[in-house]
């Protein structure tokens, strides 16, 4: 079966390479033909534009034409469908706490939105205080501008920088396990068109995995509550989305714990498993977020994928930058990729625009099923439950954490009674954190090893 589906894909997609030959892109306005022909005219201005043939669409579909950077707000987002209340318990998360009381929670006891929260908090001492007993690489912060501005680090085979290179760790998840199953996930939410996004994937019985930003967590509680009891996988995506390796230690561990706070506050479990903004991660931001109990999810990309990125670009069409036609372009060069390589996939795409999720539910998930491609969660895809993806429920002897002094996971451990301290460094360099009673666990001894013990208990997941 597996195969025929092979196949097919593999024919689509060839022809996906041509414009149909009884359409022309100038020509072909309205809502998308049944044929699958989703196209965007050609006007001179503005990105590139391309004919590109879907296996299918959605009959209801916004026209190519229209999904533009300055899309105007025609559609209406559809309100949740439900009110989830305090007590309620998910169906599809064994031993799951009941949601708490969320009536109480007020967005002034959170940092300020969309920015790195201050280290100097009370909470932010004490996570710090929590990894006191480990040391983290010497490897400096980069400065924002990517690899153009930071081109010794880009340079720098040692550090693991994914930004520069698509380096990725053996315990970085970046694909599944399975051919042609694609472990689907949204990035940057909870936003204004995310309920249109759910009652699609409601209607057509899929669950995915929502990197969810703090910031927009206690923004939107109720919508991260429907996510979760709708049975999507929740997981980390930063507090204020800032690229993880521009910030120092101390940061990052303010942008992992706020995050993990605030869903936990909202849903009463926290997320095991985290997106760094951009991809954005070296083994410094690795060895900090392996200490809060966080595994990396980056989406399938370098020798994973035959250095074929699995990013949609639907993120760059609200500046502008690409067109829709350029995002299904990129989607079907990405199911092309998938028929070649011997695992799964992981793609990136996004529900923060209305843009993004008029495309996923018109034109790009329309098309996978329509190929019979096996669409999961990411931690469904790694062949593990959905309890799986949080603290509380998780199955330890499956699936391990990172443990801390004493074989105690550090995303439990109480604060160190000596206090502990971190310092930045000089000169804007990463900071080593330890603790007053000089024992120190090395990213090497203490962090990778914990990790290789959780790669060898779960070797049917390793990617």
């Amino acid at each position: 079966m597996r195969s025929l589906v092979v196949a097919v894909v593999a024919a689509l997609l060839v022809a996906a390479q041509s414009p149909s030959p009884t359409s022309s892109v100038s020509s072909i306005s309205g809502a998308p033909p049944p044929n699958g022909t989703a196209t965007a005219p050609t006007n001179g201005s503005g990105p590139p534009t391309f004919a590109v043939t879907l296996a299918s669409t959605n009959p209801t579909a916004i026209p190519l034409a229209s999904i533009v950077a300055t899309l105007p707000v025609t559609a209406t987002t559809i309100p949740l469908p439900t009110s989830e209340t305090a007590g309620a318990v998910p169906t599809g998360v064994a031993g799951a706490p009941p949601l708490p009381n969320i009536l109480g929670i007020n967005p002034k006891d959170y940092p300020p939105l969309d920015h790195p929260p201050p280290t100097d908090s009370p909470e932010v001492q004490q996570w710090i205080a929590q990894l006191s007993n480990f040391e983290f690489p010497n490897i400096s912060v980069t400065q924002t501008g990517g690899c153009p501005n930071n081109t010794d680090a880009a340079k720098d085979p040692t550090r693991c920088w994914w930004t520069c290179g698509q380096c990725f760790q053996s315990t970085d998840i970046v694909t599944c396990p399975d051919k042609l199953t694609w472990g689907s996930s949204f990035d940057d939410g909870p936003a204004p068109y995310t309920p249109n996004l759910l009652n699609y994937l409601n209607q057509q019985n899929l669950k995915t995995t929502f990197f969810v930003v703090g910031s927009r967590v206690i923004s939107r509680p109720d919508y991260l509550r429907t996510q979760y009891m709708s049975g999507h996988q929740i997981a980390v995506h930063t507090w204020s989305h800032f690229p993880l390796t521009t910030l120092t230690n101390e940061q990052i561990i303010a942008e992992f714990g706020w995050s993990k706070k605030v869903i936990k506050d909202v849903l009463g479990v926290q997320p095991i498993y985290m997106r760094p903004p951009f991809g954005d991660i070296d083994d410094r931001v690795r060895a900090i977020s392996a200490a809060m109990g966080l595994t990396p999810v980056i989406w399938t990309s370098g020798k994973a994928s035959n250095n074929v990125s699995f990013d949609t670009g639907d993120f760059n069409i609200d500046a502008g930058t690409i067109s829709s036609s350029g995002v299904l372009k990129n989607f079907t060069n990405i199911l092309r990729n998938a028929t070649v390589i011997n695992s799964g996939f992981i793609v990136l795409e996004h529900d923060l625009f209305q843009q993004s999720v008029e495309l996923a539910t018109g034109y790009v998930l329309p098309a996978a099923l329509a190929m019979n491609l096996s669409i999961q969660p990411i931690v469904q895809c790694q062949h593990m439950p959905l309890s799986n993806a949080y603290l509380e429920t998780n199955d330890n002897s499956t699936n391990p954490l990172p443990t801390g002094v004493g074989g105690t996971p550090l995303a439990t451990k109480p604060p160190s009674s000596t206090g502990g301290s971190s310092s930045s460094g000089s000169g804007g360099s990463g900071s080593n954190t330890k603790g007053s009673n000089g024992d120190v666990k090395t990213l090497s001894i203490g962090i990778l090893s914990s990790m290789l013990a959780a790669l060898i208990g779960s070797l049917a997941v390793c990617c």
